[in-house]
Parts: C-alpha cells; structure tokens; sequence
C-alpha cells in the first residue's frame, strides 16, 4: 500500500534528511511487541500464561510455532543473542528431548489441531543440531502439532554457512523447511577476523547456489552495518557482493556497541568502530544502492524484491510484524519452545527463562518454564494495532480504525495528534483528515513515528533501547 500510495503521488519511496536525521534518531524500540518486552513483569505467572493460552484455543485458528536452539560452536564477537558456546554437538540431544516435553504441554494448552501455518528455527546456530537431532525434533512435532505441507506455509530456520555440511540443506528442505536466513555480516575479511566469524564469501554464495537448487524460496541475507574496520568504502564492496548473490531479501542491522551489557562485546576494541557520521553514510549509501539495484524497501532495516511475498504483503496491507521480524502471517498466535522464548496471543506475551540450567529444572520437573509477561488491556491491543499499520503499511486509515475499534480516532489519541504536529511539520508524515500517510523521509524514522502512540514511551522512559537509526 505505501509503495503503491507514493507511486499514485510521485513520490519518492525515501528521502535522506540529516537534519531530520539528527533530530529525530534518538533511542527507540524495535516494536516486534507492544507493549515491548521492557514492560514484561515477573508478577505475569504460569496461571495467566494457561488462561491465555486456553482462550487462544477457544478462539481456534492456525498457529506460529517458534523453537529457540542456544548452541554455537564458535563466539561471534558483536552478539547479543542469548547462546552457550560449545563444541560438544552431544549436548544437542538432551536439549531437543526437554523441548519436546515442553511441547507436549503447550501443545495441550494450545490445541494440537489447529495448523502449523509459520515455524521457525532462531538461535543460536540452529545447523549446529546433528541430523539425526533435527530429524527427531521435527518428527516429535509432527507427532504433537499439525504440521502443514502446503505451499502457503512459511517454515524458516536460520542458517551459519560455517555450519553446515553436504547434506544439512537436503535434510532440512525434507523436514519441511521452505525458507532460510542466512548469516553474512560482511565478507571483508579484515572486518570478518575482528569479530572473529571467518567466513569466505565462496561459503556464503556455495550455501545461497546449494539452496536456490534445492528449491528453498525467499532466501534471506543478514548484514550488520558499524563493526570493527567498517568504511563506507569497503561496505560498499561487502553490498556488491551481496547483490550479485542476489538474495530475495536483506536485512541489513545497525550494530550497537554496549559491552557493559555483552560480555563478547569486550573482545571489540572501540577506537575500530566506524564513527557515527560513518556509519550514517554506510546506512545512506546501502539504502540508495540497494534501491538503485531494484530491491524494496520494506521498513526499520529489510529490504525485499518486488515479487517476493514480504513486499507483495505491504502492497497488498498484509504485512506484520513479530519477534521474527516482517512477517505475512497475521492470524498466528506464537508458540515459543525452548531457553528465553517469547509466546504471544492476542492478550498476552509470555517469556522463558533465559538461564539454561533454571529453565532445564523447571521442564524436567514438568512445568512450564515461563518466567514474566504481560497481559494486554483494550487500550495495548488499540495501540498495537496503530503501531502495526504504521510500521508494517507506513498508513493508518481513520475509517478502517473506527470499524476495527469502534472507537473515533482522533477523540481517543488527540494527545498523540497534538504531539504529532511537528513531525506533520517536519513532512515525516502526512495527514489528510482520513488517512495518516509516512512519507518518504520519514520511512527511516519509522521508529520515533511509532513511539507517539505507545504510552509507556510518553514519559520519556526510552533510555534501554537502542538508537533508532
């Protein structure tokens, strides 16, 4: 809808504005969730998440089925993902034995029926799994969940090209596995050995060719933008490399540097960084060029071709958002297994342990493992709502609003309106009595656009988030 929108103005689908730039790239979350995950609350018990999940059930329809795999067998220097570093592929086994005995309970809880339309593998390195413990793991949920094997669903997992062997692509596309993101950074191999994931681009394009031939679809590349030895010189040829591998989709991720907060993050020296001018020009010079190379700009930090289903979704306003990230599947209620997993239905976020010892007790003695969430008011479903169009559509239409919520849009935020005025100001948005409308330049500040309408922001409170841009 947003691209269609510009192209029936003239517009531009993005405008670089420094000024606007410097103004508005403050701190801000993500809003894979509202409310964000900082408003999860150890008050939230196991109880509620049973109750929420028994009305999930009640309610039917199909389900996102998420499984978080910790194990890395080598430490990447910037990551702030919850992971155990080990070489011992024997710990493997006893991990996926306690996620299917989790899954056997949610599976309970949410109803073993209702389609599997989404299922995702995040890690971690999810390859590190021998065959035979993916096998076993996909071949216990096929026993529990109602696996689909239609062409519409949307089976991902994410994928070291360090870590994978002749037959870890076929095993997986025989599991039922239909997509994969694979984990680049940079092919620099100076910036590669600071980070320490040396990782050729022959690997990277031998893992994209293998897939492609297997038949594997949207396949996506990650890259992260101010690490170590970065310049927006050599970032340019990381991207040109990137693009003559022609991915269906890029990420391409803003690296914050808090090792305060991440202990591998020591291993990075400061004074290697890219200073932040430089990482604006990275940024500034990555977007125009992969827009040059006839990829769409999808929002936050994804890009997408034409045809593929993430940018088809946005112009058809079917686009989402999730802990995934972008998603075309709107109607799922998330089933999240395994160390520091987030679930979510329609009135609730649930969360894990992220302790791996804690969450392995709590399994073993048959209970669930969460450990904090929210339950969602009226009010965080309204506001969910908005911020979703907003950074999913770059529009939210007044009409659609009032039918949804049979509420009058600018009776319910005239605070929010009010605040909104300078960035109307500004041209970051565009209203028109009916419809909100991002414009061009404020498709990168999609973030400070989102946080007018999030309450627990309105004080200012954005201090544990990273910066927007």
């Amino acid at each position: 809808m947003a691209s269609d929108t510009a192209a029936a103005n003239n517009l531009p689908a993005f405008i670089w504005d420094e000024a606007l730039i410097r103004r508005y790239d403050l701190s801000g979350p993500r809003y894979t969730s509202y409310p964000t995950a900082v408003e999860f609350t150890p008050n939230y018990s196991i109880e509620d998440m049973v109750k929420a999940a028994g009305r999930s059930k009640a309610s039917g329809g199909p389900i996102s089925l998420y499984t978080h795999l910790p194990f890395c067998a080598h430490l990447c220097y910037y990551c702030a993902c919850n992971k155990v570093i080990t070489k011992k592929r024997d710990k493997a086994m006893p991990y996926v034995e306690r996620v299917l005995k989790e899954a056997a309970i949610q599976s309970k809880l949410f109803g073993a029926d209702r389609p599997v339309q989404q299922l995702h593998w995040g890690g971690g390195t999810p390859t590190f799994l021998p065959r035979d413990v993916m096998q076993h793991l996909m071949a216990g949920y096929g026993e529990l969940f109602n696996l689909q094997s239609g062409d519409e669903r949307d089976y991902s997992v994410e994928i070291d090209p360090r870590e994978v062997d002749e037959d870890t692509l076929s095993t997986l596309w025989e599991l039922g596995f239909n997509r994969i993101s694979l984990g680049v950074q940079d092919v620099n191999p100076e910036v590669q050995k600071a980070v320490n994931r040396i990782q050729p681009r022959e690997m990277t394009e031998a893992v994209l060719n293998e897939a492609r031939r297997i038949g594997f679809r949207s396949i996506n590349l990650d890259l992260i933008y101010g690490l170590p030895h970065q310049t927006p010189e050599s970032f340019a040829e990381t991207l040109e490399s990137v693009i003559e591998m022609s991915p269906d989709r890029l990420s391409v991720f803003s690296y914050a540097h808090l090792p305060d907060r991440f202990y591998p993050q020591t291993r990075i020296q400061a004074d290697t960084l890219p200073s932040p001018q430089q990482k604006l020009t990275i940024l500034h010079n990555t977007i125009n060029r992969l827009l040059d190379a006839g990829y769409e700009y999808i929002g936050m930090d994804h890009f997408a071709k034409p045809d593929d289903s993430l940018a088809v979704a946005q112009r058809e306003g079917r686009l989402h958002r999730n802990f995934q990230g972008y998603t075309t599947h709107s109607d799922c209620d998330l089933v999240s297994l395994g160390v520091s997993a987030i679930g979510q239905t329609d009135d609730a976020y649930f969360q894990n342990n992220h302790d791996l010892p804690s969450w392995e007790a709590s399994i073993d003695a048959g209970q669930l493992a969460i450990i904090r969430g929210v339950g969602l008011t009226r009010d965080d479903r309204i506001r969910r709502w908005v911020i979703g169009q907003l950074i999913c559509q770059f529009r939210l239409d007044r009409k659609q609003f009032a039918d949804k919520w049979n509420e009058d849009f600018d009776r319910y935020f005239a605070d929010e309106m009010s605040r909104l005025k300078p960035m109307i100001q500004d041209e970051l948005i565009a209203d028109s009595g009916s419809v909100l409308q991002v414009q061009p330049a404020g498709r990168l500040l999609i973030r400070a656009i989102c946080q007018i309408f999030d309450l627990y922001r309105k004080e200012g409170a954005s201090q544990r988030f990273s910066r927007i841009i």
